[in-house]
């Protein structure tokens, strides 16, 4: 009682499993500040999950026959729609009274977010002509890893937990918020009253739905490997499965929203699993009648696709190394600048001594043709005198 009674006086905000450990964990909302703007942690666990989820998408994605150029785009365009259809749905249905752009304030609704990137990502896998019940098979094992680590983004926040409980519950959850929660105290109350000396510990629901999701996401990884026999099979068990989790989990809510007696995330996720099951049952049963269907990754289609990508990515890095090697080749201006400079002085001497050479070869060939010149006209007038001698003689 001691130890749960500390939370109320503590100056930070904590959370507390009083039957598992002795002492509570600092819990603060802000990570850090920048430049006078505070950067909360569920921002940053929301992020890392989306991140990861991303990550994974574009390593698997090849396995069910798309490029990962496509799916970077769609991918891309998917978050972003998941970002407003989450925050839409949290406005409309959950909290109208808030300003759909103040967004320092939180409120993001994961059923929005689910339906805002199957629409978004549809229509950009229509427009790049991605197969999208394949992309949608990729697109579920990312969302289950994404809600796997965003969900403890309500641990930070202390919210989205469950009922409060007898206190006996080994993994029951307290903290400086939810101890302060009214149903929390009539019940801590009530306790008190019977002389239990137990505290009124709530069920850690971002936990179970975390888990929950992790198993998902491990089974539908291999199940996708060996068992996947139709495009789209990976999704509608993704959604089952959920559902199915959600269902229960909301169950044990305090914060859920109503439609007279019933829980809207529990009717959506019962719908999620009685439409998952009913229409995986029922391409089941068409695809293995069908002949000769293919799933997509192995149709000739893909494998051309798969094929061109190949080649052209082999193109980019050729022209990559290409550019790396004339760079590396820049890196270095004072080796090579030495080397061109002795390259041109041996050019120009060369050069030079090819000149001179010229020159002297033009000045012999001169010198001998005007001794060649010189000896003819000698010859020349020693015949025209020997000539002039024998007509004197004649003459006389």
């Amino acid at each position: 009682m001691e130890q749960a009674l500390n939370l109320m006086v503590e100056t930070q905000p904590r959370v507390e499993f009083p039957n598992l450990f002795d002492s509570s964990v600092i819990v603060n909302k802000v990570a850090f500040s920048v430049f006078g703007i505070d950067i909360y942690w569920y921002g940053i666990i929301i992020a890392l999950g989306v991140i990861l989820g991303f990550l994974y998408a574009l390593k698997k994605c090849k396995k069910f026959g798309l490029i990962p150029d496509h799916v970077f785009d769609v991918a891309f365009v998917a978050i972003i729609g998941g970002f407003i259809g989450a925050r839409a749905y949290y406005c409309i249905f959950i909290d109208s009274s808030i300003n759909f752009f103040d967004l320092r304030h939180g409120g993001l609704a994961i059923y929005g977010g689910i339906i805002g990137a199957c629409i978004v990502g549809a229509i950009a896998a229509w427009i790049h002509k991605v197969n999208v019940p394949a992309m949608f098979d990729v697109g579920g094992l990312g969302l289950l890893i994404g809600q796997c680590i965003g969900r403890w983004g309500n641990f930070v926040n202390q919210e989205a937990y469950g009922e409060p409980t007898a206190g006996a519950l080994p993994w029951g959850m307290t903290g400086t918020s939810i101890i302060n929660d009214p149903i929390v105290i009539a019940k801590q109350e009530e306790l008190d009253a019977a002389g239990s000396g137990l505290y009124a510990l709530v069920h850690p629901c971002f936990l179970y739905e975390s888990l929950w999701c992790l198993l998902g996401f491990i089974a539908l990884h291999f199940y996708s490997k060996k068992l996947r026999s139709f495009d789209g099979e990976i999704f509608l068990l993704y959604i089952s499965w959920y559902g199915l989790g959600r269902f229960w989990i909301e169950g044990l809510r305090t914060d859920s929203l109503y439609i007279g007696s019933f829980r809207v995330s529990q009717l959506v996720a019962a719908a999620s699993v009685i439409i998952g099951v009913a229409l995986f049952i029922t391409f089941k049963i068409l695809k293995s009648k069908k002949r000769g269907y293919v799933i997509y990754k192995d149709t000739e289609l893909c494998k051309e696709r798969i094929e061109a990508y190949a080649k052209r990515q082999m193109v980019l890095e050729e022209k990559a190394k290409a550019k790396k090697a004339m760079k590396e080749a820049e890196a270095a201006p004072s080796i090579l600048s030495d080397d061109e400079d002795d390259e041109e002085e041996e050019q120009t001497e060369e050069s030079s001594d090819s000149e001179e050479a010229a020159q002297e070869a033009a000045e012999t060939e001169e010198t001998e043709e005007s001794a060649v010149t010189e000896e003819t006209e000698e010859t020349a007038v020693t015949e025209e005198t020997e000539e002039t001698a024998e007509e004197s003689e004649k003459t006389e």
